[in-house]
């Protein structure tokens, strides 16, 4: 049997408010008047619904819900209110008892969100909403075809295999009900497989014809089940004969005469600013209900909302008053959180509104009796699974916002949203602000997996491994010392560019400086010990404004470490902080040590894990790290790590944040493991690394007596109280500026590697630590030197004059001086002194 209860008259006061705001205009009456299209039934109907038209071939019209939050912006309370509301009526439905044993499942992409919210108005319900993002290791628990959409085939993917496998009821959660196709397509492919009693169909407005009704009454009598329907309104749409023909001429002589901004992106750079805002989303709280959202995930969120709420109304440009904030595609539950509890934040002083981006491909017509006002295009930017194509953001042009914050998870944080034509560009040229905040992709981790150890050994530190203070850092490596890992540099180079073996897997021989060259590093120090203090204070206050207040420094070994160190100095002198910090692998071309992650999830919130590095070249290691820990998230399952490096200086321009861009002599680059606390670079050899271990690394005790790691962290540190002043003015003025990436040092690189002939991006080593770091631990061809350069390649020089290694100098070189490694090396490019030799 079935029953039918709906609520008539149920439509909040703001539900009757369109796109345009023209109170007492419907927004369906434009399509009324021309094509004969209308809506009976309850009341409330014409304040839920308007109409508009759509490039679909099976049907002309498109029902536009005015308080679900997809096309048409609305007040977050309502559209959240709306989905607990019917929640709660299916909660007094089924009784306790059977709400206990519930589980509620939404559609993708429209009712994700309102399937959300109507599971939190069960209260212990567990969700899961269907989707068409397929996961690789992830086996499907069902699937089924929606047979009138653009995109027609859901996938059914929970963590849990049990989570559909219970017999209480289910609750199927759509934005309409219109034939019932979709519920009946759903319900039989999931009854064959978990057959259950009792099912409850839910949705905002129920649309059905006669004819359909009794469909789903047939088809509850045959399997033997209950089904009840809950709706807050109820009707029919009244198609004349021809109406698909009509809408399509329609549509077609409507498009061929669009306009911006409904059309392609503009060629002028947009107008308004686009900056990221950090939410530090919940460790292990997924994004929405792809995989299954549980009642703890539900608390932990909950207690998380008001501070991440408070972070975004703090990046709100002054003086907004009317702010967006835009969810993206089946990711509607979390941006509607995030908004509802910003509007609570801002209060009544800010209309907060939120919509979100979809697949739909909708006509946009500018007249206030059309729901579909005006329409952005932008490419499809999370990699979909049936390809690229446009996407879709409704009534945000011209609706008088003064900022939209885009909410998108980090599967969707792509190179193409960062286009030219990307969404925050689009929204920019119509927007004065733009707030880009990312919610981790939760992706479960695979049943496969392997067994690991169930404790990862604690981090070392010194004095046993290195010559750093105890508290200074611990190393997430496992001690080498012992093993001889050295080769000489030209038999290590050869074997590199022959592809016989990777740089990791041996370790250079320690490069013992001469008494000239230790008196260049002293006097370097002495000269930039102040610029220094200055750079480490400008990017330690920029992460603690922007990334967590309490951070977790994740120095990347063996340059990022003295940086980290000095971080952590500055934080405690400056703030009376006491931080932790570490020291981790990273390899290029092998990522990120996955063992040291998986340490640090297990003892911090990966959300306060800050990277930190020395400086950028190219940005090879930026570029790393992003793709290791993307990759990690579809290993582990483990979210919230964030790939954004802080560096002392970025002069390839490849970071946000950083202490400086300028390039300059940064004195640890000088030395090697004498100025980074006796520690080699990092090894991973699959003979000495198993897939249970830290990578290696060794302690160079030996080198005791002239270790000058203590002494250049002392020199730095001291400078800190003369420069405080100074650093609070940097700090603000990076805090204000716009920091986007420009991936300049990138481009140049290219550019050298062509004009030179090398054709491998790999051997241009741009700037002055990592041409220091070629002529340190490579074979050197030849320095590049921007033409003027002073003090800062004192030892650059002495140092190619010890190799016997050309210096050419450069007009208009973007970094101070390039190290350029010799290109298809064999030990025959060197003479019998084991200089180089020019091709």
């Amino acid at each position: 049997m079935t029953e039918r209860a709906h609520a008539e008259g149920h439509a909040d006061k703001d539900a009757g408010e369109h796109a345009d705001g023209h109170a007492g205009v419907w927004s369906g009456s434009w399509v009324a008047e021309r094509l004969g299209v209308g809506l009976t039934g309850d009341e409330a109907l014409t304040g839920l619904l308007g109409l508009a038209l759509r490039r679909n071939p099976k049907r002309a019209h498109l029902l536009v819900s005015n308080v679900l939050g997809k096309h048409v912006p609305q007040s977050p309370a309502v559209v959240y209110g709306h989905g607990v509301a019917l929640g709660r009526r299916v909660r007094d439905l089924l009784g306790a008892e059977e709400t206990a044993r519930a589980v509620v499942l939404g559609y993708a992409e429209t009712a994700t969100g309102l399937g959300h919210s109507v599971a939190d108005g069960l209260g212990p319900a567990p969700y899961l909403h269907s989707t068409r993002r397929p996961v690789a290791h992830v086996p499907r628990a069902g699937g089924f075809e929606e047979s009138h959409s653009h995109a027609t085939s859901h996938l059914l993917l929970p963590e849990d295999p049990a989570l559909l496998a219970g017999d209480g009821p289910l609750v199927l959660v759509d934005d309409e009900f219109s034939t019932g196709n979709t519920v009946l397509n759903t319900v039989r492919a999931l009854h064959e497989r978990y057959p259950r009693k009792r099912y409850v169909v839910v949705a905002l407005v129920d649309m059905r014809s006669p004819a359909d009704a009794g469909r789903l009454d047939d088809f509850a009598r045959e399997i033997g089940a209950r089904v009840d329907l809950v709706t807050t309104a109820s009707g029919t749409v009244r198609l004349p004969p021809g109406v698909l023909e009509k809408g399509q001429e329609l549509v077609a002589r409507h498009e061929a005469t669009a306009t911006e901004p409904t059309g392609p992106a503009p060629a002028a750079p947009p107008a308004g600013s686009v900056e990221r805002v950090r939410l530090r989303w919940p460790h292990d709280v997924p994004d929405g209900g792809r995989h299954g959202f549980t009642a703890a995930h539900r608390a932990r969120l909950e207690a998380a909302l008001p501070a991440m709420a408070a972070r975004i109304a703090e990046a709100l440009p002054a003086g907004a008053r009317r702010v967006l904030v835009l969810g993206f595609e089946e990711l509607m539950y979390a941006p509607l959180r995030l908004a509802h509890a910003l509007e609570q934040t801002v209060g009544a002083d800010v209309d907060v509104r939120y919509s979100t981006t979809t697949r739909s491909p909708v006509l946009a017509v500018d007249d206030p009796g059309y729901a579909i006002r005006t329409r952005l295009v932008f490419p499809a930017h999370d990699d979909p699974a049936d390809g690229p194509g446009e996407r879709y953001a409704y009534n945000v042009a011209g609706g008088g916002f003064d900022a939209v914050v885009a909410v998108v998870d980090s599967a969707a944080d792509t190179p193409v949203l960062h286009a030219p034509d990307g969404l925050p560009a689009r929204l920019a040229a119509h927007v004065p602000h733009v707030l880009l905040a990312v919610v981790p992709s939760y992706v479960p981790r695979p049943p496969h997996d392997t067994e690991r150890p169930s404790m990862l050994p604690e981090p070392l530190r010194g004095p046993d491994f290195s010559s750093y203070a105890s508290d200074e850092v611990g190393w997430l490596l496992q001690d080498l010392s012992d093993v001889t890992l050295e080769a000489p540099t030209e038999e290590r180079e050869e074997a590199i560019q022959s592809g016989g073996a990777h740089y990791a897997e041996s370790l250079p021989v320690e490069y013992q400086p001469s008494e000239q060259y230790q008196d260049l590093f002293h006097a370097a120090l002495e000269t930039s010990a102040a610029r220094l203090a200055r750079a480490v204070g400008a990017v330690t206050e920029i992460v603690l404004a922007e990334r967590s207040p309490r951070p977790v420094l994740v120095s990347l070994a063996r340059a990022g470490t003295p940086v980290g160190v000095l971080m952590r100095r500055w934080a405690q002198f400056r703030h009376g902080l006491d931080l932790p910090h570490y020291a981790v692998s990273i390899v290029r071309g092998r990522g990120i040590d996955a063992n040291a992650l998986r340490w640090l999830a297990d003892h911090h919130d990966p959300a306060d894990v800050v990277f930190v590095d020395g400086w950028t070249g190219k940005g090879a290691i930026t570029r790393e790290l992003a793709a290791a820990l993307r990759a990690f998230e579809a290993t582990d399952g483990i979210t919230g790590f964030d790939p954004e490096i802080a560096v002392l200086a970025d002069p390839g321009s490849c970071v946000r944040t950083y202490g400086t861009r300028d390039d300059f002599l940064i004195p640890s680059a000088c030395l090697n493991s004498t100025v980074s606390g006796l520690i080699s670079r990092t090894v991973l050899r699959a003979d000495l690394v198993g897939p249970h271990d830290f990578h290696g690394a060794k302690f160079y005790r030996e080198l005791a007596a002239v270790d000058l790691s203590p002494d250049f962290l002392d020199a730095v540190s001291a400078r800190f109280p003369d420069v405080t002043d100074t650093v609070d003015a940097q700090a603000k003025d990076l805090l204000s500026a716009d920091r986007t990436p420009t991936w300049e040092g990138w481009a140049a690189v290219e550019r050298i590697s062509e004009e030179y002939g090398i054709h491998d991006v790999n051997l241009v080593k741009p700037g002055v630590g990592e041409t220091t770091r070629v002529m340190l631990r490579r074979v050197p061809w030849k320095v590049l030197a921007r033409t003027g350069a002073g003090a800062d390649l004192d030892h650059v020089r002495l140092l190619a004059e010890q190799r016997g290694v050309p210096v050419e100098e450069v007009a208009d070189l973007p970094y101070t001086c390039v190290g350029l490694i010799h290109p298809q090396y064999t030990r025959g490019a060197t003479g019998a002194d084991g200089k180089a030799v020019t091709l």
